[in-house]
Parts: structure tokens; sequence; C-alpha cells
């Protein structure tokens, strides 16, 4: 099966159905199956035409989510060519890079980014055309871009629709394979420079599937899209998973609108980050405190209603929260299952399609966990220790061919068909899968102990008075054996200003860093000595993150400066 397969069987079965619902000039609008389709094959049309896109073409996508990039990426596939999707977020080097690697000669750009993105695919010797889309209308100059042919996308649209009367369209001219490329997706780079997992029609059909097993998706599921769909994460599990079951989409206005775009469209299964969800928590707790009857309902045990209240805040509708793309704290899923919101975590990756492992529905949560093993994909354990930790390797449809133009970095990978995914932990008796950390951040100590940072941030974040925190080995002057904890930690706001109302006065930025040291150690102690940071620094900012929260942790490093 292929996407292009998957899109036309459901036009067939559910035409007339809204597939998207999405705001237009302050007023929200719908489109069917049917109505997306003629898009997809208008679209087809105009770029086989006007930037002769075939088969062995690289198409690059670069905007925000939106009906038009989701039909311009079905169109890319629908052709046989292969989508590469872009943050429009990424650093101009960022985006240079993918695009020269890539070999795209085609870049498809909303005009929100056009002056960022264009001296960049100036610098681009594979780019030959470049069509701009979105509501703003500015003056084309191809003068601006240097061999490079530049498109207004409606224009192209009206052109193309208009010629392609009575001719045999593109659209219908090209069937892709399942093995065939669809996309080049390119991990999101928390440990280096970014690679372009290979991703085929058939993973992503197949990992359809694989949650379809897993999870009951019903008629009249309606999927929140909040998450960058040039994720493979969004792209699967809210684009790929309701067009090939029929079910609905609606996108958020941004992220600043995400509680009263929930209110407006009712969703009923909403895919997030844990931190995403974690501000929702937030703020229903906040909610509720504020409430005399809700709070006082609450102590007594009467929670039934506070829950309805809580669901109705939620648009009315809502089913299941589902976190991904980065690890989430029990305790926040706890949180979330006790305000009547049922919550499960999954697991995966970009070169898995991406998901690998899903928490049941039916089951409560298993503290710690990542959810079990999905149906028809398999996991093992590569080289576990004495506690069974080693690294998690996986095998299935959903699995990408390789890393493009990248054959060392492919063959790292791969070991006797099993992908190995970097990151360490252990799989249960149930097949529960249980994360402990990344392999490349691992710190081995001076008497040969494993410290998995992610398990000391997590503890260490719990504190209110930190809102992030990466821990990193170092080596102190003069040791060559052996690693040491250090940590940066990075204040939370809203924590520190509750501390300065609780004590009526202004901390200074001494006082804070004091505190914050203070709270480490406090966090730590419920940790094994051997994990402890031993240099502890303050940063004033946000660390850098790729788009689904990951901090990039190749950008840091501990000081030298002991600060202990």
């Amino acid at each position: 099966m292929t996407l292009k397969e998957t899109l036309d069987r459901s036009v067939q079965k559910h035409g007339e159905r809204v597939l998207m619902t999405f705001k237009r000039d302050d007023a929200w609008q719908n489109l069917t199956y049917r109505e997306f389709l003629a898009n997809v094959r208008n679209i087809a049309e105009a770029m086989a035409r006007a930037c002769h896109v075939r088969p062995e073409t690289r198409v690059a996508l670069i905007g925000a989510n939106s009906p038009e990039w989701c039909a311009i990426y079905y169109a890319i596939t629908g052709l046989g060519a292969t989508a590469v999707p872009i943050d429009v977020k990424l650093q101009e080097q960022e985006i240079s890079y993918i695009l020269a690697d890539s070999g795209a000669s085609v870049l498809f750009m909303d005009f929100a980014a056009e002056a960022r993105v264009l001296d960049v695919a100036n610098r681009c010797p594979s780019l030959r055309h470049m069509v701009l889309y979105g509501s703003r209308k500015p003056e084309l100059d191809n003068g601006k871009a240097r061999g490079i042919q530049l498109h207004d996308f409606d224009q192209l649209l009206a052109t193309y629709k208009e010629q392609s009367a009575g001719h045999s369209a593109a659209y219908d001219r090209y069937h892709p394979k399942p093995g065939d490329v669809a996309s080049f997706i390119y991990t999101s780079g928390t440990t280096g420079r970014p690679k372009g997992a290979m991703l085929t029609h058939r993973n992503f059909t197949a990992n359809f599937e694989q949650l379809d097993n897993a999870i009951e998706i019903l008629r009249e599921d309606n999927f929140m899209v909040i998450l960058p769909l040039h994720h493979s994460f969004a792209f699967t599990t809210c684009l790929v998973t309701p067009i090939a079951s029929g079910t609905r989409m609606s996108f958020v206005e941004s992220l600043r609108t995400v509680g009263e775009n929930i209110r407006e469209t009712s969703p009923t299964v909403i895919l997030a980050v844990p931190l995403l969800f974690e501000k929702v928590y937030n703020r229903l707790r906040a909610g509720l405190k504020a409430s005399k009857a809700g709070n006082m309902l609450w102590k007594l045990g009467i929670r039934e209603p506070v829950r309805k209240g809580i669901r109705e805040k939620l648009g009315g509708k809502i089913r299941l929260l589902i976190t991904g793309g980065a690890p989430a704290d029990s305790q926040l899923l706890s949180n979330l299952e006790a305000l009547g919101l049922k919550t499960r975590e999954g697991y995966g990756l970009t070169e898995a399609a991406p998901v690998l492992t899903l928490s049941p529905f039916e089951e409560p949560l298993r503290p710690g966990s990542c959810g079990r093993i999905l149906p028809g994909v398999e996991m093992r354990v590569f080289n576990p220790n004495e506690e069974g930790v080693g690294e998690l390797a996986a095998k299935g449809e959903n699995i990408m061919k390789g890393y493009y133009n990248n054959p060392a970095a492919t063959e790292e990978v791969f070991h006797d068909g099993w992908f190995l995914t970097g990151d360490l932990g252990y799989i249960d008796s149930d097949n529960y899968v249980f994360i402990t950390g990344r392999k490349k951040a691992l710190i081995v100590n001076r008497e040969g102990k494993n410290i998995y940072p992610e398990e000391v941030e997590l503890q260490i974040n719990q504190s209110p008075l930190i809102l992030e925190s990466v821990v990193l080995g170092y080596r102190p002057h003069g040791e060559n054996v052996g690693e040491q904890v250090g940590i940066i930690v990075v204040p939370d706001e809203e924590g520190l200003a509750a501390l300065e109302a609780s004590e009526k006065r202004k901390l200074s930025e001494k006082e804070i860093e004091d505190r914050l040291r203070e709270e480490v150690k406090k966090q730590a102690a419920a940790l094994a000595a051997y994990k402890h940071p031993r240099r502890i620094q303050i940063r004033w900012e946000e660390f850098n993150k790729t788009s689904t929260g990951k901090i990039k942790r190749y950008l840091y490093a501990m000081s030298d400066s002991p600060m202990e």
C-alpha cells in the first residue's frame, strides 16, 4: 500500500466527509476528502508540467502546518517523487545543508519564509524552481533568484487547472510502489548534523496499520494537529492516520491559540510532546484551585463533575491524549489521568516512521515505561548488562531503508537486519519498553558505573524552581579516567516569582543561583550518590531545541570553571 492508494481508497469510501478543519479569515472552514484530492491532482499537474517533477525528482517543502502543505506533500508522493520536508524554524545553514544534501530541484515554501530562505536557495546548485504559496502576495522578481524560476502557487494552479482539461492528468500517469522512497526526513539533530532518513510509502502505511492494530480509531475521531507536520511523529499520527482511517483532522492556528482552538473544534484525540501537556495540566490545575466549588468537590472526593467540567474546557469530546517525541514524566501522566484525561505515551524515532511502542489503552499506566511494543514490530536488547539494560533495536516494515547519501551512517545503525536505535533501555516480560538514556549521552564514571543523563534530569526538573536541565559528563583537570556528572539548569520564572512572593522580597541574582544549587542537591538526594551532579551551572535562557522540544545536547558543555 502507498500513500497515494490510501488517499484514493478513502476518497472512494468517504468522499463527502470532512477531512480537514482550519481557520481562514477568522472563520473556520472545512475541506472534504474529495475536495482535498482535487487539490492534490491540480498541484500534481502544475508541478509536473511547470517544474518538471518526475519520479526521480526531490521536492523540498518549507512551511507551517496548513491544508496546502498537506496537499503539496501528497502531490509530490503521488507523482512518485520524493518529498523533503524542512523545519521552517531551522537556521539558514541547516536549511542550506538539507537542500544541498538532498539534491532538491524544486522548493515549495510559504511566503512567510521567503526572505530567509531565498538567499539560502541561491546557494543550492541543484535547485531550479521555487513555488511560493500562502496568503501574502508580493511581486515576484525572478532576478532575486539566480538560475531559479520563481512561481506564484495560485497562478500556477489556475493556469494548469485550465490547461489540463481534456488531457491525461499527471497524477494518473505515475504509480509509485510501496518500496519507493516517499520522503527524506532529516533527523532533528540533537547530537550533530542531520541525516536524511529514507522512508518509503510502505514504511508510513505499515506504521499506520501497526497503530490501527494497537488502538481503536473511531469513525467520529477528530485529530488535533499541533506538532509540525514536517516531523515524522505528527506526519504519521496526525496526517497519514486520519486520511487512511477516513477520520478528520483540525489545525490549530498557533501555539498561542491552542486552548481556544481546542474549545472551538472539539477534538477527540490530541497528540503532543510532554512539554505541551505539562502546560495544559498546569493551567487546568490552576483553574481548579481558583474554583472554590470545584476545589471543594475535589477535596471531598466528588470528582466526576469536576472531570466533566475539565473535559468541557477541552471541547467536550476529548477521549485520548497521546504524548511522544520526548520522554514524559510518569507523574505528569498520572496527574492527567487523575483529571479524567486518558493519557498514553509512545516511543519511536524518525527512522521508524516513527512509532515503535504505545501504552495500551485497556490497561493502567505502567510507571517508567514508554509503552508496549506495537503489533508488527519486533524489538530486542543488544549487549545487555547485568541489569538487562542495553541498546534497543527494532525490526519491522516501518523501518527506513537507510540514510540518503550516507552509507557509513547507515551501516553503523543496522546490525544483522536490526535497526539500532541509539537508546538504552530494557524490555520486561510483558513487552513493555523502558528507556534509561541515550547511548551517546551515557556518562561512565571512574568506577565504571553507567549514569543516564535523562534519569538525573527527570529528577532534578521536579523542582518548581527549575524549568529544564542538561546533564553532561566532564573530566576535571588532570584526570583522564572516567567522567564526573555536571548539570546546567535553567530557572523557572514562575517558580521564582512564587518564591519571592512567599518571602515578600526580591531575590538577588546571587541568591537565586544559591537557591538553585540547593535545589539541585535536594532533588539529587533521591538518587544514588554516584549520580549526584558535582558541578552545577546556571543558564538564564532556555536551551536550543528541536521542533519536538528535544534539547540539542551537542551545543552544550560544562564550563572549565569549577562551580561545585
